[in-house]
């Protein structure tokens, strides 16, 4: 899949992984993994199957052992030659060369506006994919940040990835509103609210970690109050955006799994276990017998 206009993707990565001590206290938490794999690979294969081949990781605490994992590893590499276990060296030559990586240090945690911020330089006046690190998607067709590029170079503004969520749960999330339908899950954004009352809520479309953003967003961010705990909240810039600019709301295509949450982290491998030619049916089984028996 060819993108005209997308060509690099920013994935912010630099928290401390809180909820997953004390394993985050060695491993950052890009790191758990989805079976083998770990997320961050997954994420970085959402946006390579979407064409784009540049990818900038904003990086924090224990980045040295998150870029370790896209160098090469000599010393297994020649181990698995001299066994002759090519499929498993496949396997760990393919992050090595899987896209065209770079870092950035975000060395104080005041905001995902300004960990975006740190992007601009890798950006230039290009539009650019957001991936968040806390979010893995699933989508069995074009994946879901490929979604939103085809949108932008339809429509040529940011677009925002949303999910319906419970309005009672709209509290926990951020808030579209829009005035117009553009065509089936499409919408002209008008404004999107972090956190809002249930009853102040406009709808029940949340942005859940995937975006396409305009090269005039860092303008906007460099222009940005502080917001909820004191810091630069990227949903804020994107409501200044969509009233300056213009943007899409988009209810994607695709399963979502929250990576920053111990459940959604059980319900993504269940998932794509469940989903593996080899693990799928064993899997399937014990579940139901699990679950009988439990």
């Amino acid at each position: 899949m060819d993108n005209l206009k997308v060509k690099k993707a920013v994935i912010p990565v630099a928290g401390y992984g809180t909820r997953f001590l004390p394993f985050t206290k060695a491993v950052p938490k890009p790191m758990l993994p989805i079976l083998n794999k770990p997320a961050l690979q997954i994420i970085t294969e959402e946006v390579v199957q979407s064409g784009i081949k540049e990818a900038l990781f904003i990086v924090g605490y224990k980045s040295e052992i998150l870029k370790s994992h896209f160098l090469p590893a000599e010393e297994l590499e020649k181990v698995l030659r001299e066994k002759q276990k090519f499929d498993f060296l496949e396997e760990v030559l393919y992050p090595e060369k899987m896209a065209n990586i770079s870092y950035k240090v975000q060395t104080v945690q005041n905001g995902t506006a300004s960990a975006i911020a740190l992007a601009e330089q890798f950006v230039g006046n290009e539009p650019f994919a957001v991936l968040f690190g806390d979010d893995v998607m699933y989508s069995d067709g074009v994946p879901v940040i490929g979604q939103l590029c085809a949108l932008y170079e339809k429509y040529g503004k940011t677009v925002i990835g949303c999910k319906r969520v419970p309005m009672d749960d709209i509290p926990k999330y951020a808030a579209v509103e829009y005035d117009k339908v553009l065509e089936e899950d499409v919408y002209n954004m008008i404004k999107v609210t972090e956190k809002p009352k249930k009853e102040e809520a406009k709808s029940d479309m949340a942005p859940l970690g995937r975006y396409v953003c305009s090269p005039d967003i860092f303008e906007v961010i460099k222009n940005l109050d502080r917001g909820a705990n004191g810091e630069y909240q990227f949903t804020d810039a994107l409501d200044i955006e969509a009233r300056k600019n213009g943007a899409i709301a988009y209810v994607f295509k695709g399963t979502r799994y929250d990576m920053g949450d111990r459940l959604g982290y059980l319900k993504a491998n269940i998932e794509y276990g469940l989903r593996d030619k080899e693990l799928g049916g064993k899997l399937k089984e014990y579940l139901k017998a699990l679950t009988e028996n439990f």
